[in-house]
């Protein structure tokens, strides 16, 4: 799935961590990544979205507790 095509169905972030180009990566929920879309509502995070450059690695629903589980795209 596509960068836009993620867009069109969650909408805009709410926040970022990282960008497409960002040598850093970071591993989180299993996942090594160099970008990571936020979710939130009100201060608290719901989701968060996953990049390697421009591939998808996945789509997380957080719970309140902070645990957090694969969830897959509305269509």
């Amino acid at each position: 799935m596509t960068r836009e095509e993620v867009w069109s169905r969650l909408g805009a972030p709410t926040d970022q961590e990282g960008s497409v180009n960002d040598p850093r990566t970071h591993e989180e929920y299993g996942v090594r990544w160099n970008e990571k879309w936020i979710y939130r509502s009100g201060a608290e995070v719901v989701r968060v979205v996953l990049w390697h450059r421009y591939d998808l690695l996945g789509v997380f629903r957080i719970a309140a507790d902070g645990t957090a589980s694969s969830e897959d795209l509305p269509d």
